[in-house]
């Protein structure tokens, strides 16, 4: 336990898989004079160990289920909640109930009554939770937020965000993974571009009063499957001629996501093995997904700012693009090429570089866990924190946009907080 400001924090970590190992445990290796994962509890034997390994974590601090690691006494000064998506709820719970500060991968919850239920449980229990809204931490969007609170192009009175997602990249996710069906994971408005959400939010300050969102699948079923094409990839005679190939995105000699998710053996036969027996060498055509491939929302914020958001499956980079039309100006910004171009009616154009960083999600995934330890040690918080009360717009937002996809209607967003009993 801490016992003073500087002093290195210890974490536990309950779910040891691309995020809890990949992301959170390789900071934690980097920064060990700061942070040590001291516990973990994962299902998967081979993560489990083979996370246990790489923080040196005692064999009876190793537990094959969150359950047996919360009903030990309190092992940490925070926890480290990184299950899939419909697992959040129950750890969640049980660590407030230990007195945890906590790091809640996103989303909070998939289903919107438990999300609140994890908000009423915080209140009761005064427990500090982070969520996961990673890009308000990477260095683009904070030079994005300094820009926008200088007022440098006037009111702003109109939003363009489109979420290119990146067509491997939703193939493997989104088509094939964990996130295809909403019946294993949340929906993908809630489960990817929550992120979004909440960077639109937090950016504009202004909550949002009513949306409309449509989506389509359109592609990625049976009725596509081209002629001569079978169920397997590593079985297909057109599989070179086709951009979704598995053995393109898994057998292209890299060992970094996305191909860390689907073995952890790296050897070429153990690729192989799993292409052939898991759920990643399918068709993209002959798969269980029922997740839009395309999603718009039109939104009216407060101070009467309009926003159009989209996401698409179709791009060939991830990125996301945000252009903002003020009153005296707009401004265009790449996320991925770093790049933020401010015009100024009547002045030459300004053009901003923001240096690339090595941490995941270009900064965000290091910016978080920075201001995790910050929290767990007692220290001031920054205006970009993403506590649990600052995070719950987004969810609100993005069951909004189901609700008003399947209804074909307009959301009016204040009925929801209502049902709620909710004011930020």
């Amino acid at each position: 336990m801490i016992n003073k400001m500087n002093k290195t924090v210890t974490v536990a970590i309950i779910g040891a898989g691309d995020r809890g190992r990949g992301a959170y445990g390789q900071f934690i290796k980097n920064n060990s004079d700061k942070i040590k994962a001291v516990a973990v509890a994962e299902p998967n034997q081979k993560k489990r160990k083979l996370f246990a390994d790489e923080h040196n974590i005692k064999e009876k601090l190793q537990y094959n289920s969150w359950e047996n690691f919360l009903n030990q006494k309190k092992l940490a000064d925070g926890i480290i909640i990184s299950t899939l998506d419909n697992m959040h709820l129950n750890p969640v719970l049980y660590a407030m109930e230990k007195g945890y500060k906590i790091l809640l991968e996103k989303p909070i919850t998939p289903n919107l009554n438990d999300t609140f239920k994890v908000l009423q449980k915080a209140q009761k229990t005064n427990s500090d939770i982070l969520v996961c809204h990673v890009l308000r931490y990477t260095p683009f969007y904070q030079k994005l937020k300094k820009i926008l609170k200088k007022e440098y192009i006037g009111k702003i009175r109109f939003i363009n965000h489109i979420e290119k997602i990146g067509y491997y990249h939703f193939a493997h996710s989104y088509v094939r993974g964990n996130w295809r069906n909403t019946s294993v994971a949340a929906p993908i408005i809630l489960a990817k571009s929550c992120h979004d959400l909440d960077l639109l939010y937090w950016l504009t300050d202004e909550k949002c009063i009513e949306l409309s969102s449509h989506a389509s699948l359109d592609f990625f079923n049976e009725n596509n499957h081209p002629k001569g094409a079978t169920n397997k990839c590593l079985d297909c005679s057109i599989e070179s001629e086709c951009p979704y190939s598995a053995k393109k995105i898994y057998l292209n000699g890299s060992d970094g996501w996305p191909t860390s998710v689907i073995t952890d053996d790296f050897s070429y036969e153990a690729k192989i093995e799993a292409l052939r027996k898991g759920p990643y060498g399918r068709c993209v055509y002959k798969c269980d997904n029922n997740v839009p491939e395309v999603q718009t929302i039109r939104m009216t914020l407060t101070n009467n700012i309009e926003v159009n958001f989209a996401l698409t499956a179709f791009s060939d980079k991830i990125t996301r693009k945000t252009s903002i039309f003020g009153t005296k100006g707009e401004i265009n910004a790449d996320f991925d090429r770093g790049i933020i171009k401010i015009n100024k009616f009547g002045f030459s154009e300004q053009k901003i570089k923001v240096k690339k960083s090595k941490s995941g999600h270009n900064g965000g995934d290091a910016g978080v866990m920075k201001e995790f330890i910050k929290m767990i040690q007692g220290k001031n918080k920054s205006d970009s924190i993403s506590i649990l009360e600052n995070s719950i717009e987004s969810h609100i937002m993005a069951h909004a946009a189901e609700k008003s996809r399947f209804n074909n209607k307009v959301i009016y967003l204040d009925n929801i907080r209502k049902s709620f009993n909710y004011k930020e």
